[in-house]
C-alpha cells in the first residue's frame, strides 16, 4: 500500500473531482500530499485533513497556476515545510461547454482563460518546482511530473474546440518536457475519457448514458481509476517518460 512512503506530492487542482481522487490515491500510497487550490480553499483544507495519515502531514496550499509569482511562493513553502518535492500532478484545468460549430460562442476571453490555465499553467508549475523535482535522491529515483490530459486531445471531441486543442498541447508539451528534463525528471500524461465526477453526474442522464454507450467498456471512467493510473505511473513505470497513458475504456476503438 505504501509504495511511495516518505515522498511528497503536489497536486494542482487538488480539490476537484479527479484531483481529489488523485490526492487520496497518493496519500494511500504513502505520500505527504500538498492539495493545491485556486479558489477552493475550504474544500482543499477539508480534504487535506481527511487524507490517510502518513509520516509527514498533508497540507493545502494556494496554487493558482496562472500566477507564476504565486507558484514561486508555493515552491518556496514546500521547500520550507518538507525540504523536497518528488511528484507534481498538474490537474488544474478549466473549460465551458460551447458547441464546436458555435465559433462566436468561443470568445477571446474564454480562449485565453483555457489556454492560460490548461497549457501555460502546467508549464509554469513545472518551472516553479523543477529545482525540487530534479534534486538528487538517496535511492537514485527521479522526480515525476504527471499531466492530466484528456481523450479530447486525440478525438478532437470535447466541451469546446479550444479545450480539445489545449489537451493536445499538454500531450505535446509532455513529450518536449520529458526530453528536456531527462534524466532527472520523468514526465508523463494520464489521459482519461469522460470521468464520472459529481459535475458529470449532475448533467442530463441521457447524455451521460450516451457517452458511456460509445465506449467499448460501456461505462465512464471512475476518478479512482484515473488516480490509480497516476500512482502506477509514478511508482511502477519507472523506465517510462514522455508517454501518454490512456484511461478511456477503449473509446478510440469505437
Amino acid at each position: 500500500m505504501h509504495v511511495l512512503q516518505g515522498q511528497v506530492a503536489v497536486v494542482t487542482g487538488g480539490a476537484g473531482g479527479i484531483g481529489e481522487a488523485i490526492c487520496r490515491g497518493l496519500a494511500q500510497a504513502g505520500c505527504a500530499v500538498v492539495v493545491g487550490y485556486n479558489s477552493s480553499e475550504g474544500p482543499a483544507l477539508a480534504l487535506a485533513a481527511q487524507l490517510a495519515p502518513v509520516g509527514l502531514a498533508h497540507t493545502a496550499l494556494k496554487a493558482p497556476v496562472t500566477d507564476s509569482a504565486a507558484l514561486a511562493v508555493l515552491a518556496d513553502t514546500v521547500q520550507q515545510r518538507y525540504g523536497r518535492c518528488d511528484i507534481l500532478v498538474n490537474c488544474a484545468g478549466t473549460t465551458r461547454f460551447v458547441a464546436h460549430s458555435d465559433l462566436d460562442g468561443l470568445d477571446d476571453t474564454l480562449i485565453d482563460q483555457i489556454l492560460a490555465t490548461n497549457v501555460r499553467g502546467p508549464f509554469a508549475a513545472v518551472r516553479a518546482l523543477k529545482p525540487l523535482l530534479a534534486a538528487p535522491r538517496a535511492d537514485g529515483a527521479t522526480g515525476v511530473v504527471v499531466n492530466i490530459s484528456s481523450i479530447a486531445a486525440v478525438s478532437a471531441m470535447g466541451s469546446n474546440i479550444m479545450y480539445c486543442a489545449s489537451k493536445a498541447a499538454v500531450d505535446n508539451m509532455t513529450k518536449s518536457l520529458a526530453r528536456a528534463l531527462a534524466p532527472h525528471i520523468r514526465v508523463l500524461s494520464v489521459s482519461p475519457g469522460l470521468a464520472d465526477t459529481e459535475f458529470v453526474k449532475s448533467m442530463d442522464p441521457a447524455w451521460r448514458d450516451e457517452q458511456a454507450s460509445r465506449t467499448p467498456l460501456k461505462r465512464l471512467a471512475m476518478p479512482e481509476e484515473v488516480a490509480a493510473a497516476v500512482v502506477t505511473a509514478v511508482a511502477h513505470l519507472t523506465f517510462t517518460t514522455g508517454a501518454i497513458i490512456p484511461v478511456d475504456g477503449g473509446r478510440p476503438l469505437a
